[in-house]
C-alpha cells in the first residue's frame, strides 16, 4: 500500500496581510527562503519513502498559481490537481480527496494530509514519524500528528494524550494561563492539521459521523471532470455540501483517533510573528528582508518589497511594505492583522483581494497608475502564451511593446509587433494577443473609458477553461 501525499492548498492567511491576499495566498508565497510553503511542502513528500506523486486540493482561483508552481519544481510526472469550485472547510475538501482516491480503486493507500502553509525544520525526523503513522494507519486509525510544544501557546488548539496512541480529547485555544499548565504537564501537544489514514478508513468514518458531508463529497468526486492535470469537483454537488472542519466534523466524534507525537520543528507561519519567530536575525534580533535601513531597532521584523524602508528606535515592531500598502503595528499585536482585513473587506476595498501585480495563467499584469477615466499596465506574456479571444464594451486600449515580439488578433487582422511598435484596439473589437517568441513578451497597455474594471471582458475563446461570453 503507497502512500499518497494531499496537499491541502487552500486558504487565504489573512494574518499575513499585506503580503497575503485573496488571490495571491501565503501558501504561494516566498516567506522563509527562495520557494514557496507550497513548493517546500511538495519537495518535502518527494523526498518520502513509497510516496506517489501528490495530489493538491486547491480552490479554482488559484489553479494556475499552483500548477506554475508545480512544474517550476519539476519533481513529479504524475501529480494532480483536485478544484474545489467553492470553499466548504477541511472536511470536505479531505473527504473529496478521500472519494477521489477510493473511485481510482486504491481505498487501501494511506493518505497522509498536509497543509501547504506549514514550515517543517527536522525533515528526517519529519519521515520517522510518517513511517509511523502510516503502519497505525494501516491498522485502520485516523491518526493526527501532535507536536511537541517548546512554549506555552495561545494560539494553537491542542490534543490530550491517552493510553498509548490513543487521543484522550481536542481542546479549543487556551488562555495564557491554561497552556501554561498544558505545557507543564507534558501530556498536551499542539493541533498540527496533519493526518494519515486509508482512503477506505475515512470514508467509513464521514459516512458514520458526517453522512450529508460524505454523501456530497462522493457524488461530487463520482460526477466531477477531468481537465488536463485538473479534476473538478462537481460544483451543484459541493454547494449543496455542509461546512465543516476535520476536527468538529469527525476527529472529535471517532473512536479510531490516533495521535503520533511529532517533534519536527513545526510552525503554522499563521502571523508575522511566526515569520519573525522562524527567520534569520541580525545581532539586535531584527528579521529584514528587502531595501531596509536601520538605526537602533532591535527585535523587530522590517520587510520591503518595493521601496526604501528606513526605522529608527523601534522594539518589538513589524514593519510589512508592498507596493500598495503598508502595515505597522507591535509584534504582540500580530493576531490582529485580520481586524484589518475584514475592514478592508466591509469597505469593499480591493486591497484584501489582490496586488498590483496580478498573475494569470498566460503570465501577469501591473497596475502603474488607475485613475476615473484612464488606467497604465505593465503586461508580460509568457512564451507560446496568449490571452483569450475577447472584447470590452467600454474601454479602448493602447498597447505599446517594450521587449519581445507581439502577435495580435484585432478584429479580423493579424498584426505582428516588435520592440517600440503599437497598436490602437477600439471597445467592442474582438482582439487577442498572443507571445510567438521564445521570450517573454511585455507591453505598457493604456486602458480610456467610462468603465475599467475586470469584468467588462466577454470572452469567445480561451484554452485556460475561464468562463465564456
Amino acid at each position: 500500500m503507497a502512500i499518497q501525499p494531499i496537499i491541502l492548498a487552500g486558504g487565504t492567511g489573512s494574518r499575513l496581510w499585506p503580503l497575503s491576499r485573496e488571490l495571491y495566498p501565503k501558501q504561494v508565497i516566498s516567506l522563509t527562503g527562495e520557494l514557496s510553503l507550497l513548493q517546500t511542502t511538495a519537495q518535502r513528500v518527494a523526498a518520502l519513502e513509497d510516496a506517489l506523486p501528490p495530489l493538491l486540493v486547491v480552490g479554482e482561483e488559484h489553479r494556475f498559481l499552483a500548477k506554475s508552481q508545480m512544474e517550476a519544481l519539476d519533481l513529479f510526472a504524475g501529480y494532480r490537481i483536485l478544484l474545489e469550485p467553492c470553499g466548504k472547510n477541511t472536511a470536505p475538501a479531505i473527504c473529496g480527496a478521500a472519494a477521489y482516491v477510493d473511485q481510482l480503486g486504491r481505498g487501501d493507500d494511506v493518505l497522509l494530509v498536509l497543509p501547504a502553509d506549514h514550515l517543517i525544520v527536522k525533515t528526517g525526523e519529519f519521515a520517522r514519524v510518517v513511517r509511523e503513522a502510516a503502519a497505525l494507519a494501516r491498522q485502520g486509525r485516523i491518526v493526527t500528528f501532535g507536536v511537541v510544544p517548546d512554549r506555552p501557546e495561545t494560539g494553537y488548539g491542542y490534543i490530550a494524550k491517552g493510553e498509548g496512541t490513543a487521543v484522550a480529547s481536542f481542546v479549543e485555544k487556551p488562555d495564557q494561563a491554561t497552556a501554561e499548565r498544558y505545557f507543564a504537564s507534558g501530556n498536551y501537544l499542539w493541533n498540527s492539521g496533519m493526518f494519515a489514514f486509508t482512503a477506505a478508513t475515512l470514508l467509513a468514518e464521514m459516512q458514520a459521523h458526517a453522512p450529508a458531508i460524505a454523501a456530497s463529497m462522493t457524488e461530487a468526486a463520482t460526477t466531477g471532470r477531468e481537465d488536463g492535470v485538473f479534476f473538478r469537483f462537481d460544483g451543484v454537488a459541493m454547494a449543496a455540501c455542509p461546512s465543516d472542519s476535520i476536527d468538529y466534523g469527525l476527529m472529535e466524534k471517532t473512536a479510531k483517533a490516533a495521535v503520533v507525537p511529532a517533534d519536527i520543528g513545526w510552525s503554522d507561519i499563521g502571523s508575522w510573528r511566526a515569520i519573525w519567530e522562524v527567520s534569520d536575525k541580525d545581532e539586535q534580533g531584527n528579521a529584514v528582508r528587502g531595501d531596509v535601513l536601520l538605526e537602533d531597532v532591535r527585535n523587530s521584523l522590517i520587510r520591503s518589497g518595493h521601496t526604501l524602508v528606513a526605522a529608527i528606535g523601534l522594539r518589538d515592531t513589524m514593519v510589512v511594505e508592498t507596493a500598495d500598502a503598508v502595515l505597522v503595528a507591535p509584534m504582540d499585536r500580530s493576531q490582529d492583522v485580520k481586524k484589518i482585513v475584514d475592514k478592508l473587506k466591509q469597505d469593499k476595498r480591493g486591497e484584501y483581494h489582490v496586488h498590483r501585480t496580478v498573475f494569470r495563467p498566460w503570465g501577469s499584469y501591473t497596475t502603474l497608475e488607475l485613475h476615473e477615466r484612464f488606467q497604465i499596465k505593465r503586461i508580460t506574456v509568457n512564451p507560446g502564451a496568449r490571452l483569450s479571444l475577447q472584447m470590452h464594451h467600454h474601454r479602448h486600449e493602447h498597447w505599446v511593446v517594450v521587449t519581445g515580439t507581439a502577435k495580435v488578433q484585432k478584429g479580423e487582422q493579424t498584426i505582428l509587433l516588435k520592440e517600440d511598435e503599437a497598436v490602437y484596439i477600439p471597445s467592442c473589437t474582438r482582439h487577442r494577443l498572443e507571445n510567438p517568441g521564445v521570450i517573454p513578451l511585455e507591453l505598457i497597455e493604456v486602458q480610456i473609458g467610462s468603465y475599467l474594471g475586470e469584468d467588462d471582458i466577454v470572452r469567445f475563446d480561451d484554452e485556460y477553461g475561464r468562463v465564456l461570453e
